[in-house]
């Protein structure tokens, strides 16, 4: 099975579409684990044993592993994520030339899935795209304020680039293996992209801290059902201020957010 076969039988297993975001910011873990060799893998372990029953699939950013300790965190991360029957995707947004873009592409050795940045090509992705049984999200229309700087921008065409980029996507996707990134911040985007691309899993970040729109996440995210909606923050650090128990507000969480994605799903 590919990944999105295995995705659809992880979010039928849960009953959840929730991405649940491991991105464990050293000066956020309790002070308790740092006495730990790996304390982001420490950290990592409590909100995995939290909140495995709710996460279709967890999402650790790349950003907050890039040093000799966070690669070993990250590779126990991705290991105890397997052991409780969780893909990862692994929110990295690589895509390089030649070498380069092929090393990249062997983070797929270890994680289920990877984000891509299309901005070089189609070339710059082929070592994941070819990769029939990893998933592959590419970067489409983004949550932060500033991603309309580039996506919005207008062709000669008249579509805006993110549009392009949705569309380039979907004559990508020869391996049933592309989804896309399209955050929840702006509702209307999300309809629109669902209408030109039917087929594409989308996953959703901009809930929670960034206040996107659950509902449209939801109605316009999945594609047959398969879709991801991301909260990191919002869920990692629910409990910041508990102490040892900091794990179970975490758990909390990601079921608050199971439940009120789940109003919105079709049976």
């Amino acid at each position: 099975m590919n990944f999105f076969d295995r995705l659809h039988d992880r979010i039928r297993t849960v009953d959840s579409v929730v991405s649940v975001g491991l991105d464990p910011d050293p000066s956020r873990i309790p002070e308790h684990l740092q006495e730990y060799d790996l304390p982001r893998w420490a950290f990592n372990r409590r909100i995995i044993d939290a909140t495995h029953e709710h996460a279709a699939v967890y999402k650790p950013n790349a950003a907050f592993y890039e040093d000799p300790d966070g690669w070993a965190a990250l590779e126990e991360t991705i290991a105890y994520a397997h052991g409780k029957d969780v893909p990862v995707l692994l929110d990295a947004k690589r895509a390089d030339i030649g070498n380069t873009t092929r090393q990249y592409a062997q983070l797929l050795e270890r994680a289920d899935a990877i984000t891509v940045n299309p901005y070089m090509g189609r070339d710059s992705l082929q070592p994941f795209l070819a990769n029939e049984e990893a998933g592959v999200f590419v970067l489409c229309r983004t949550s932060n304020p500033g991603g309309a700087d580039i996506q919005d921008l207008e062709l000669e065409t008249g579509e805006p680039v993110y549009e392009r980029v949705a569309a380039l996507a979907d004559l990508w996707n020869e391996n049933d293996n592309v989804g896309l990134v399209v955050g929840a911040t702006q509702p209307e985007e999300l309809e629109d992209l669902r209408e030109q691309v039917p087929d594409l899993p989308f996953l959703v970040p901009g809930i929670g801290a960034q206040g996107g729109d659950a509902e449209a996440a939801v109605e316009y995210g999945l594609a047959d059902g398969v879709g991801l909606v991301n909260s990191s923050r919002g869920i990692i650090f629910a409990g910041e201020n508990d102490g040892e128990e900091f794990a179970r507000a975490s758990g909390q969480a990601a079921k608050r957010l199971k439940n009120r994605l789940n109003q919105y799903r079709e049976d």
